[in-house]
């Protein structure tokens, strides 16, 4: 996903008269790919998390670079290189894509997937709030109910914790503030991802060059297995990635916003059934209130889909 594909950062301008069904097979494709990846974390859960970012970061800069160079649409890309303002912000970009990934990464690998799971499902509901405290926007009543639903779910989750669920919060947040400074980016979704990895792969590459000569790294000696899954992780990365760009900007925003549910929904069911994380009554009652936010703040969205298209029509 960024880890998955569901806010503002990575969505193009979305179609709000239709869907096309080119744009709903290649976002469910997208999706598929994102709810699948843990089965791709923990077949490299013995790697550390720093060395499959870097490898992620690495791997995945000549596909979508090739993506670009194919269409044609290099030009915003050199109008941000020559303007530090656009290269200041895609630092900051890219350094809190790096911290979402590394957590995701790290929660796989620490059998957390269901707080992994948790941290997507209130992103969307942490944007709205974000948007209302830093851009001052109006919170509708529903919005109200389904962050109070979210808040009293991440409560009863502490409470039985002993402490808060730091990977779901700290996943949620960095993809929330990932997505509020991506806006300022006047760049399309494939050309902002190139140039945030571009910025990351001369660390990203020093870092392998280091763990490699230090006899640490595991794309050299620990065999072909490595080797072959480090090389996917720029597949894994990139490919969902521009699937998602192409497909979302052939479809309706409440399209968007409720095929945004699917990788999460896929994280819970293979954490639960395939990572046999445990999974009692207090999460069945946190995760009940969550679904229930993201019902309310759904049907919200869709009814105002409905009466903005009747406005319009």
């Amino acid at each position: 996903m960024a880890e998955l594909g569901n806010g503002e950062s990575l969505k193009p301008a979305a179609s709000e008269s239709g869907d096309s069904p080119r744009g709903v097979l290649l976002a469910l494709i997208a999706y598929l790919l994102w709810g699948l990846l843990p089965f791709f974390m923990k077949a490299v859960a013995h790697i550390p998390a720093p060395e499959i970012i870097a490898h992620r970061v690495v791997w995945s800069l000549p596909i979508v670079g090739g993506y670009i160079v194919w269409l044609g649409r290099t030009a915003d890309l050199k109008r941000a290189l020559t303007n530090p303002r656009m290269l200041a912000m895609a630092c900051l970009t890219a350094a809190l894509i790096t911290v979402n990934w590394g957590i995701y990464v790290w929660s796989i690998a620490a059998g957390r997937a269901l707080e992994a799971a948790l941290g997507y499902y209130i992103n969307p509901l942490l944007s709205i709030l974000l948007g209302a405290v830093l851009l001052k926007e109006k919170l509708s009543r529903a919005q109200m109910v389904a962050i109070a639903l979210a808040v009293l779910a991440v409560a009863i989750l502490t409470i039985d914790a002993g402490g808060l669920p730091w990977v779901s919060i700290c996943l949620a947040l960095s993809w929330a503030f990932y997505a509020f400074f991506r806006k300022t980016l006047p760049v399309g979704p494939n050309q902002g991802f190139f140039l945030e990895v571009m910025l990351l792969s001369g660390p990203a590459v020093a870092y392998i060059l280091w763990l490699e000569t230090t006899g640490q790294g595991h794309f050299g000696d620990t065999g072909p297995a490595d080797v072959g899954l480090l090389l996917a992780c720029g597949a894994v990365t990139a490919v969902p990635l521009l699937l998602y760009a192409n497909g979302a900007k052939l479809l309706k925003l409440s399209t968007i916003g409720i095929m945004q549910y699917i990788a999460p929904t896929m994280i819970f069911f293979i954490a639960v059934f395939a990572f046999g994380e445990p999974f009692g009554l207090v999460k069945l009652a946190a995760f009940a209130l969550i679904w229930s936010a993201l019902a309310v703040y759904t049907g919200s969205m869709y009814v105002s889909a409905r009466q903005a298209r009747r406005t319009a029509g």
